[in-house]
């Protein structure tokens, strides 16, 4: 494996927060990145107080911490970058790449990617007064993949210090397969460091992946990472000689109680974990049935009677039981 090999935990709303990263980290090994799920709405640095604890930490042990934004106003951003600037990151990330329409019909995140007029103005109007470090995660268009080949010579224009591409567009949501043949018509034509992002379930799929593109060596990893945590320390061939599932079983339990304590013991702290479990469950043989009984789940006590009935009942597969097909959502 290429010792330069890169892997970052791609940020997802309402999971990767400063909870999940903290317990994550203890956890596991092999993340090299980890990212913010994005931030909107900086209009005035208050506005930033409801999430303050989101930037608290700048990096988890060796693995710095990239802040993300969501915005179509250069005065926005640039306020953003400058007080994360003042907190002591290194770098902002800017999503371009966020498929949902409620975001995307506004021409925000992935919705963008069709104007690469708008795209070149905001970059124009912040050039020279970005404090840090300013890197961009892109899907390959909205409506079309060929939407990227207007916009990577703008990327290529300005100070961009790193581009990452999930290799779909807006429209597809999360579904269908991902475009690795137009992705690997951008590596050809992209001047900005590259990084992959897309369909990474399993150490088969880097392999293959990397005999596809093999001079990209980041890679991001999304819901893979979330059905099995440890995917990336796999990736790199970390060797953990313990029990998996006991390990699993103890993450999923440090996590619970990490959301009780920050939620004040609130029930939003069954729903949040119900989010990570939509994805965990691919992880156990019968995911369905997995999935089944934690989402009925209404108090605490149900809660932890089923996932302690799911561990004692299921088999741990991981990543390797390739459970999970991307076309199915």
């Amino acid at each position: 494996m290429d010792e330069a090999l890169q892997i970052y935990l791609a940020p997802f709303q309402g999971i990767t927060g400063t909870v999940f990263r903290t317990i994550f980290t203890q956890h596991f090994t092999g993340v090299d990145k980890l990212y913010t799920p994005f931030f909107t709405g900086i209009y005035k640095k208050k506005n930033l107080v409801t999430r303050s604890d989101e930037l608290n930490e700048i990096r988890y042990g060796k693995s710095p911490l990239i802040p993300q934004i969501l915005s179509k106003d250069a005065d926005e951003i640039i306020r953003f970058t400058a007080y994360c600037a003042e907190k002591g990151f290194d770098e902002v990330n800017w999503n371009l790449g966020c498929p949902y329409p409620r975001v995307a019909n506004k021409k925000r995140g992935s919705g963008m990617l069709p104007y690469p007029d708008m795209v070149t103005e905001i970059l124009e109007s912040m050039q020279g007064k970005l404090p840090l470090k300013f890197s961009v995660k892109c899907r390959l268009g909205y409506n079309s993949a060929d939407e990227i080949f207007n916009l990577i010579p703008v990327f290529n224009k300005f100070d961009i210090s790193e581009l990452i591409i999930h290799a779909r567009i807006g429209k597809q949501l999360y579904k269908g397969e991902a475009d690795t043949a137009t992705f690997k018509k951008c590596i050809d034509i992209c001047e900005v460091p590259l990084t992959y992002n897309g369909d990474i379930f399993s150490v088969d799929d880097i392999h293959h992946l990397q005999q596809q593109f093999p001079t990209v060596y980041r890679w991001m990893i999304g819901r893979g990472l979330l059905m099995d945590p440890f995917l990336p320390g796999d990736i790199k061939t970390i060797i953990f000689e313990g029990d998996r599932k006991t390990k699993v079983q103890q993450f999923v339990t440090d996590l619970y109680l990490a959301y009780r304590k920050k939620m004040n013991d609130r029930l939003q702290a069954i729903s949040v974990m119900k989010e990570l479990w939509g994805f965990l469950r691919y992880s156990f043989d019968d995911p369905h049935k997995v999935f089944n009984r934690i989402k009925k789940c209404k108090s605490f006590d149900e809660y932890e009677q089923s996932v302690s009935d799911v561990f004692y009942q299921h088999f741990w597969l991981g990543a390797v039981g390739k459970q999970f097909v991307s076309t199915s959502g």
